[in-house]
């Protein structure tokens, strides 16, 4: 092999003569460096954004909802449900929550719909969600406020919007338990809140729609009574929660209760991420296919212009087995360097995406308000062996040509 290596490197070098073979040379390896770059980016690009929606899906929600059927939406006696769903092999902690929908108004009389989430910050067992493990970190209190009123934290964007700060009254509007008045309109539930502070999930659907209060506060503005609207369940493996969630419907006997997972609820935006993902892979694949072609087509050019020397190498008892490794080395070599730099490149570029956060998005629409990256490593490898596999197929025909050249007739050549 030392001689098929010594004569290939000696054809990629650049010589007096050959050096516009050198360039189109050059033009194959960057074909594959470009090609091998953008993909480890875009695919770094997309696995960001896949991990960075699903931490922030599982640090507002908990990974199962436990709710009952029924119109009213609500689950009565709770406690009992509580003690029986920790005790299933699997949930790491249970607590009850109140979710609801409703109107939010601010003291110049300026309103929308937001959502209410009531919450137990005291529940035994590890946090449920991050609003949860701030509280109890003290970064975020529900505790007792200085007006009297119910406490309620207020999403950073809805905020911003509505010019909250700690310290002022919100006047929050349910459509549950509406009055009818003598006069035969509707009267909605008005309860005032005071605001105890802003939180930041760097998720704008939740920043701008969502509060927090304690359960006791959202049970009265919701009308619940001492019902609630159903449990939250944390378990250790986020994956395993469909299988938790299977357990949970067991042990409480089935109907009227029904749990949904996480990954359930999300699947069409998940499903749709790596659709998007496979769809940019396929597209920038095609970048390093075009590369391929230029390998065929430097190797079949240096074949025309090499075609005398091969049949003198030929002639002197050089075998077609060795020709054909000598071209296939040259088209490997070309991949190789080319797919190296290109994943070196790659991984530089998405590197310094994501130290730097160089890139950034409107939140209202992709829901995060930066290019997320991330390294998958499996997919970096998958990436560099297959365009090391389009560029080795690519050296064959080229290398099968040269091989089957009589020396001869290779001397003769013109």
């Amino acid at each position: 092999m030392k001689l098929e290596w010594f004569i290939a490197r000696r054809y990629l070098a650049s010589r007096r003569g050959t050096r516009f073979l050198s360039l189109i040379t050059l033009i194959a390896m960057g074909g594959i460096f470009v090609g091998v770059m953008a993909l480890i980016v875009v695919t770094a690009v997309m696995t960001g954004l896949q991990t960075d929606l699903r931490d922030k899906i599982l640090g507002t929600n908990p990974h199962i909802w436990l709710t009952s059927y029924g119109e009213n939406m609500r689950l009565a006696g709770w406690d009992g449900v509580v003690r029986k769903v920790r005790a299933v092999r699997g949930v790491e902690a249970a607590a009850p929550f109140v979710h609801t929908e409703l109107g939010i108004r601010n003291a110049a009389g300026y309103a929308e719909f937001a959502i209410l989430r009531g919450i137990d910050p005291g529940a035994s067992g590890p946090p449920i969600t991050d609003a949860v493990a701030k509280i109890r970190k003290g970064e975020l209190s529900l505790s007792r406020t200085h007006s009297g009123l119910p406490p309620l934290l207020v999403g950073d964007a809805l905020a911003d919007r509505f010019g909250f700060f700690p310290g002022d009254v919100v006047t929050l509007i349910s459509l549950q338990g509406v009055q009818v008045s003598p006069l035969g309109g509707f009267m909605p539930k008005m309860r005032k809140f005071e605001v105890a502070g802003r939180f930041r999930t760097g998720m704008y659907e939740y920043d701008n729609k969502f509060l927090y209060t304690t359960i006791p506060a959202a049970q009265d503005v919701a009308s619940l009574g001492d019902a609630v609207t159903g449990i939250e369940i944390r378990v250790p493996d986020p994956a395993d929660a469909d299988a938790v969630a299977q357990r949970v419907i067991t042990a409480l006997g089935g109907f009227p209760y029904r749990t949904e997972d996480w990954k359930t609820m999300n699947k069409a935006l998940f499903e749709a991420l790596k659709l998007e993902k496979l769809a940019m892979a396929v597209i920038l694949g095609l970048i390093v296919m075009v590369a391929a072609f230029n390998i065929v087509s430097t190797l079949v050019m240096v074949v025309a212009d090499k075609t005398r020397e091969i049949g003198i190498l030929k002639s002197m008892g050089l075998r077609a087995s060795q020709v054909q490794r000598v071209f296939m080395l040259q088209g490997a070599i070309i991949g190789f360097v080319g797919s190296l730099l290109g994943g070196l490149a790659g991984l530089l570029v998405t590197w310094v995406l994501d130290r730097y956060e160089l890139i950034k998005i409107p939140g209202e629409v992709y829901f995060i308000d930066r290019l997320p990256v991330a390294f998958d490593w499996f997919d970096i490898g998958l990436i560099l062996g297959v365009s090391l596999l389009i560029s080795f197929l690519a050296t064959i025909y080229p290398a099968r040509q040269a091989a089957r050249l009589y020396p001869v007739e290779a001397i003769r050549h013109d």
